[in-house]
């Protein structure tokens, strides 16, 4: 694709058809101006299949802000909308209209709240808010969408996958099994989610991280090819990086080659004065492979060598190593203990595909419309409950228990505030009889989780680091009760609504059910 193709690609066009003529509408019918209010989230914890998540980590916010800023109309934009026409060869968009879109067709009207980047987060909690003209606001759905599904899977993988390594070194490798340019939003966020460092080397050097990596099997096939063999290629490279020799021991055979092999090298690296890194193992029963070189690494005298795993990891597959080597090491003399703390983890296409759930359900919904100065709530009924939507403008507050714990995040009105209040009930979302009571002793903190980000346009947030995304992340997590962070069947973390709030919601539905019967 030309750069000039790019630019268009990646533009203010980067949008749905629809968002477009739904646009054109508002302004045929002179409401393109009146202010709006959506909300952005997602519906459901991603489900991997065989486990699924008990919270997602908020990710992808400060590269939608970046797109935001530079995204406008121009020339050759409003010259390929013109040149749409629809069945009856009429054009698609009226004059009258590309030129408003021309003069005005830009996001610097928009108000902008959001949760942060690392924060823990969980369905049907507004994780980003929008207020600003209808029109605007509508294009920039599928954008922001786009900008924030996939980080936050990606994400939320790293962090559980960071979790079960009992939080051991984590390298994202998955740039040769991303989707394209993909890779580049997926890397940010596996290093926000858990990861420390990727071995995508441009990505690296934006974000201010050493790029990670060995070597791959083919450096050892090509000296075999010329006649050599893998003694000679793995002395090659301590050759080339004698401070950072990091061998990969299963191109031949792990525990008859590859490890003797190895170990004669890191000999040689120690009489000149260098220590190895350690080894990479990438097929077979890791497990069992890991306990064998632990035992032939300490026996050789090289026992804080690590040893990196790779090859279709996840959180679950990370578990079974660790609990496979917890029973099977003492066996074979090794302490488990010890050589899980040496481990390693590359994790590459199950992390950047976020494998078993490849889309995050986020969505976009219109809950309120401004009209003579005073905010209208709007409100979409669906016969699944789950998808009716909570109306108006909102805020969002996390309640933590006596012992430190967030036990629910609460939606309330704008003007209710329930830190000022002696008893707060939290009501079920759709059951009409569930809710539950907590008073005030009962609760340590609330926290108010939106912040300011846009005012018409301008940047009033500064924007946090990946280090203090990670900071954050790391804080929220711990904070979360166990059962909510278990990797397999997860309690169920709660999110509510104030009583106001709930009565609002059903006044809509009957309004607007008596509304359509008529």
């Amino acid at each position: 694709m030309k750069r000039a193709e790019q630019a268009t690609a990646e533009g203010i066009l980067y949008t749905d058809e629809y968002q477009l003529t739904m646009a054109q509408l508002y302004y045929r019918m002179g409401l393109h101006e009146k202010k709006a209010q959506f909300e952005y989230f997602f519906r459901s914890y991603p489900d991997y299949g065989s486990h699924r998540a008990g919270y997602c980590i908020n990710a992808g916010l400060e590269w939608l802000l970046d797109w935001m800023q530079e995204a406008r109309f121009r020339d050759e934009d409003i010259d390929y909308l013109r040149s749409q026409t629809g069945r009856t060869g009429k054009p698609l968009f009226d004059d009258d209209f590309l030129d408003w879109l021309r003069r005005y067709g830009t996001f610097e009207g928009i108000t902008m709240r959001a949760i942060p980047e690392g924060r823990v987060v969980h369905p049907n909690v507004p994780l980003v808010v929008i207020q600003g003209p209808l029109a605007m606001a509508q294009i920039l759905e599928t954008p922001l969408l786009n900008h924030l599904n996939y980080p936050i899977l990606v994400a939320t993988k790293a962090a559980r996958i960071r979790e079960s390594g009992r939080g051991r070194l984590l390298l994202e490798f998955g740039l040769r099994r991303a989707q394209e340019r993909a890779a580049l939003a997926g890397a940010r966020a596996a290093l926000i989610g858990g990861a420390d460092f990727t071995s995508n080397v441009g990505i690296s050097h934006v974000l201010g991280y050493p790029p990670k990596g060995t070597h791959a099997h083919s450096m050892v096939q090509v000296f075999m090819a010329l006649g050599g063999g893998e003694l000679e290629a793995f002395r090659a490279y301590a050759e080339v990086y004698p401070d950072d020799c990091l061998l990969l021991v299963d191109t031949v055979n792990t525990l008859e080659s590859g490890l003797p092999n190895a170990i004669k090298v890191f000999e040689e690296l120690r009489r000149k004065g260098h220590e190895p890194v350690g080894i990479r193992l990438d097929s077979g029963d890791l497990a069992h492979l890991s306990i064998q070189a632990a035992k032939m690494l300490d026996e050789a005298g090289f026992p804080n060598t690590v040893i990196v795993l790779s090859n279709q990891l996840d959180e679950l597959v990370i578990w079974e190593i660790i609990t496979q080597i917890e029973k099977e090491a003492p066996r074979y003399g090794v302490d488990p203990d010890r050589l899980i703390n040496r481990l390693v983890y590359g994790v590459g296409t199950r992390l950047i595909t976020s494998q078993g759930a490849s889309a995050l359900d986020g969505v976009y919904k219109l809950v309120a419309v401004q009209d003579g100065g005073q905010w209208t709530p709007a409100i979409k009924v669906s016969e699944t409950p789950e998808k009716t939507i909570n109306p108006g403008y909102k805020h969002v507050w996390r309640l933590y228990d006596r012992r430190g714990k967030a036990t629910a995040d609460l939606l309330s009105l704008e003007d209710e505030d329930p830190r000022t209040m002696e008893t707060v009930l939290l009501h079920h979302p759709i059951e009409h009889t569930t809710y539950r009571i907590l008073r005030r002793d009962e609760i340590a903190e609330i926290e108010p989780l939106l912040v300011d980000v846009l005012e018409e346009g301008r940047l009033v947030y500064d924007l946090p680091s990946i280090e203090e995304m990670r900071r954050v992340r790391e804080v929220d997590l711990e904070r979360l009760d166990p059962g909510v962070r278990r990797l397999i069947n997860p309690h169920v973390y709660h999110v509510s609504l104030t009583e106001r709030l709930w009565d609002l919601k059903q006044d809509l539905i009957r309004s607007l059910k008596q509304r359509g019967r008529r």
